[in-house]
């Protein structure tokens, strides 16, 4: 009967985590300062320069709306990083090292304090500390980095691919490999000052409880704080942390308040681990998402979408076979029978592995494309054959600028946007068009989730292959510029010597923005014909955002 807490959880956290991730507005923005170190860059021969001073100068943007539409996103970005900080504090009251501990401590309580509301009080404190534990160490974060790394880390390479890596070893750790933990001397010592009295002895419980249980929380706050960093927040850590330790501490005080619920709580026992060991490849999962970024920001054409897939349906469908008892890892115990929650929550992860099947043939899986690399990367697409028509090919600008760096991997099938903001100018007046400027990257989750669950829309399409140039900039982009487009930014005094680093530096200073997508209409000289738009998936909503940029532009003098 208990081995329901096992599962309900663990699924609510990946789908949760992942879902919130999506629809949070995530600042996408490339502050790189590791100017001197390259993975590997791809250089391209340019035949028609950019005017640099036109390109930073000329554009006439309403910084007012950009201005709130940043606002609007820091804040969604913040409440979801404080959700998913919640969610992994429940996840890991569930952990062997925590779970056994709320019978004890807040027995401990009882009888140390000798009367039901003073010990009342000490858990309150005690569930207090826990908080101001672990916000200070999403505060460490933060000091440590700095407010401008933290922007950086959402594209740059060295970092993405340390976190992969940190990653694998964490989910390594959950599946029974090793543990990790603190030296025991730190630990020791520090339990050794929770024998005082008072304030100061109840916060020294805290902390070795945070000590103690580090072998188990250690890749959940790793994994947290991880996220919240990426997202380029600089209070982000600091939230995530604290909606960890309030989901941690909320246990304590009510089973203080309420110690008859105690006799509810279910045995440990090793569904415990089980715990552990499902948490072990949702990180796997999520580890993949950060090797993804630093392939498709270099180039290194590894993760293709196929194979991505290909990886995760091997994972949860090795979950699934774990849930069933199929499989055993070494710390576990023998699965008698199956409960029926645990067998429909077999049946759940299952199911998601024979949904995610049919994109190894180029299903657009539009409830995780988000998380997928670019649909342009799938090597064998039936849908390959089916081309839309456009009325923007014909022109007479010219190959069309960075377009063997992005079409085959970065543009969603069906459009053939221009690459390069002058070029789509010139095609502009050439047309009598409104240009539709997309400031995307290839590390954008709302970007492919746009692209997925709006762009397709067969009305969107349309309106975007025939009444408008597309101008595709990917602001997170590693190529690096010639030397004769090179420059150092008067926006941020910082050189600008790639193409992601161009776009970045020309949204920032014109539309004072810098999250991604962000999607600007403007007519042939430059002039923004209405209020720039984020992410807003509903399809109505864009299709109007389109037909005002169209009408605006009709009704020019």
């Amino acid at each position: 009967m208990y081995r329901k807490f096992v599962i309900i959880p663990l699924i609510s956290i990946f789908f949760s985590f992942f879902a919130n991730s999506a629809s949070s507005r995530t600042l996408q923005v490339d502050t790189i300062s590791f100017d001197d170190i390259e993975f590997t860059d791809i250089t391209e021969d340019t035949s028609t320069a950019t005017d640099t001073a036109q390109l930073t100068t000329s554009i006439k943007a309403p910084s007012t709306a950009a201005s709130t539409i940043e606002s609007d996103e820091a804040t969604v970005s913040l409440w979801q990083i404080f959700i998913n900080g919640l969610l992994f504090g429940f996840a890991a009251i569930l952990m062997p090292c925590i779970f056994p501990m709320l019978p004890l401590t807040v027995s401990f309580f009882t009888k140390r304090a000798g009367s039901r509301a003073k010990a009342i009080g000490q858990a309150i404190v005690y569930g207090l500390s826990i908080i101001v534990i672990y916000v200070g160490l999403g505060m460490l974060v933060t000091i440590f980095f700095g407010s401008d790394a933290l922007n950086a880390l959402s594209t740059n390479g060295i970092f993405n691919f340390l976190f992969f890596l940190l990653l694998v070893v964490f989910a390594a750790s959950f599946l029974g490999a090793f543990e990790i933990t603190l030296p025991s001397s730190f630990v020791n010592k520090v339990d050794a000052k929770s024998d005082q009295g008072g304030l100061i002895g109840i916060f020294f419980m805290a902390f070795s409880l945070a000590l103690v249980s580090f072998s188990c929380t250690g890749p959940l706050i790793g994994t947290l704080l991880v996220d919240a960093a990426s997202k380029g927040e600089r209070l982000g850590p600091a939230i995530g942390m604290f909606g960890f330790s309030l989901a941690l501490a909320i246990p304590f005080a009510l089973f203080a308040l309420f110690p008859s619920l105690l006799k509810s709580l279910p045995k440990s026992g090793g569904w415990l681990n089980s715990v552990k060991v499902v948490l072990g490849f949702l990180e796997l999962a999520f580890a993949l998402k950060f090797l993804s970024n630093v392939d498709l920001a270099y180039h290194w054409n590894w993760l293709d979408r196929e194979v991505f897939l290909a990886l995760w349906i091997v994972i949860f469908a090795l979950m699934g076979l774990y849930l069933l008892g199929k499989i055993k890892f070494a710390h576990d115990s023998e699965v008698q029978h199956l409960s029926v929650l645990r067998t429909f929550f077999a049946i759940a992860v299952l199911s998601f592995v024979v949904y995610l099947i049919p994109g190894m043939w180029g299903a657009p899986l539009k409830s995780v494309s988000a998380f997928l690399p670019p649909s342009a990367t799938q090597d064998f697409d039936l849908s390959a054959g089916v081309t839309v028509s456009s009325s923007n090919s014909a022109s007479s600008s010219g190959p069309k600028k960075y377009a063997e760096i992005f079409h085959e991997r970065g543009t969603p099938k069906g459009f053939d946007p221009y690459y390069d903001y002058e070029q789509a100018l010139q095609v502009s007046k050439q047309l009598n068009k409104p240009v539709l400027i997309d400031f995307t990257g290839w590390n954008c989750v709302n970007c492919r989730k746009m692209e997925a669950n709006v762009w397709t829309d067969p009305k969107v399409k349309s309106l975007l292959n025939n009444e408008f140039v597309m101008a595709e900039l990917f602001v997170d982009d590693k190529t690096a510029l010639s030397e004769s487009e090179q420059y150092t930014s008067a926006y941020s005094k910082k050189k600008i010597n790639t193409i992601g680093k161009k776009w970045s530096d020309f949204q920032a200073s014109k539309f004072n923005s810098n999250s991604q997508p962000l999607y600007v209409i403007v007519d042939g000289d430059e002039n923004v014909l209405v209020p720039p738009q984020g992410a807003n998936y509903d399809v109505q909503n864009y299709i109007e955002f389109l037909e005002s940029g169209m009408k605006a532009y009709k009704e020019r003098p």
